[in-house]
């Protein structure tokens, strides 16, 4: 079972990371308020944007998403709260691999349409090498057709997926009136999504089988050490994820936060050389505004 309270956790030792999420929800709230980096309250808002126009897209609200997100943008976002760790984790870590050597997000699919030649015959995959192929087409998911960072449907708890289906849906009526045809069609609408959602396709469920693909501790440790190498954190994050049975978005920030002397403990159960965390290490101390504990005041 995965936990879902790691944010709360986290915040609860970390004084600057508390300050970050509070900040987040308090500008996902009231967006004119002056708070964080440009960058990260500008990832923060736009990861949001594009979470609610997929949601309204859900319910057959595509042509008025633009409507919703100024009257929200304006009055503050209903689900500000609940949105906030989501959003400034994932800001976070697009942050984190958007340096130079970080990892990119996998390729999206060719659309074009174009003639390519049958591709040709190859071994099997491993159940390893399928597995982070599998991975990669998660975590494509959680990137825009321009690459710009997204929350993923299928990434979200159930709950919080209701909530915001609900939410958009009343929005939708304060505009339509006393239209009982269109109150029926939007019910509907929130059940369907509902249905449809599919935690299977998710980035959780995906690291959870990268994990499991491993043999033996000595396969994994290799593993995560190859991941440290190459700057694959999304490697990184799903196994180490999975190993402390956290949600990978979670995980993601407590990596993120975490101080020099906390990351070998955190990541002892995969990794047994701690040699092999000087890579992190590096990459983790260039990132400006990281919100550490030992910051002072956290990201301006």
């Amino acid at each position: 079972m995965v936990q879902p309270s790691l944010f709360s956790q986290l915040a609860s030792v970390n004084p600057a990371l508390s300050a970050c999420l509070a900040e987040t929800a308090e500008y996902l709230g009231a967006p004119g308020a002056p708070r964080l980096s440009d960058e990260q309250r500008a990832l923060a808002l736009g990861i949001a944007r594009r979470l609610v126009a997929d949601v309204a897209d859900r319910l057959g609200c595509t042509a008025d998403s633009a409507a919703l997100w100024h009257d929200w943008s304006e009055a503050g976002v209903p689900a500000a709260a609940q949105l906030a760790g989501l959003c400034f984790a994932r800001g976070e870590e697009h942050r984190w691999r958007e340096q130079p050597g970080g990892d990119a997000p996998p390729p999206a699919e060719d659309v074009t349409g174009a003639d390519v030649a049958p591709p040709v015959a190859a071994a099997p995959l491993s159940d390893a090498a399928r597995a982070y192929l599998d991975l990669q087409i998660a975590d494509r998911r959680r990137f825009d057709a321009l690459g710009h960072p997204c929350i993923a449907i299928d990434d979200l708890e159930p709950e919080l997926l209701r909530t915001l289906l609900l939410d958009v849906a009343a929005w939708r009526l304060l505009r339509a009136g006393t239209d009982g045809a269109e109150a029926a069609r939007l019910g509907e609408a929130v059940r369907a999504a509902l249905a449809a959602h599919a935690p299977d396709r998710g980035i959780d469920r995906a690291a959870a089988a990268y994990h499991a693909a491993f043999a033996d501790a000595d396969a994994l440790a290799g593993a995560a050490g190859d991941a440290i190498v190459r700057h694959d954190w999304t490697a990184l994050i799903a196994l180490v994820a999975t190993v402390h049975r956290y949600r990978y978005d979670a995980m993601a920030l407590a990596l993120l936060t975490a101080e020099p002397a906390q990351l070998a403990p955190l990541l002892a159960p995969i990794l047994r050389d701690h040699g092999a965390l000087a890579p992190l290490e590096g990459s983790l101390a260039m990132l400006a505004n990281r919100a550490v504990a030992s910051a002072e005041g956290g990201p301006r």
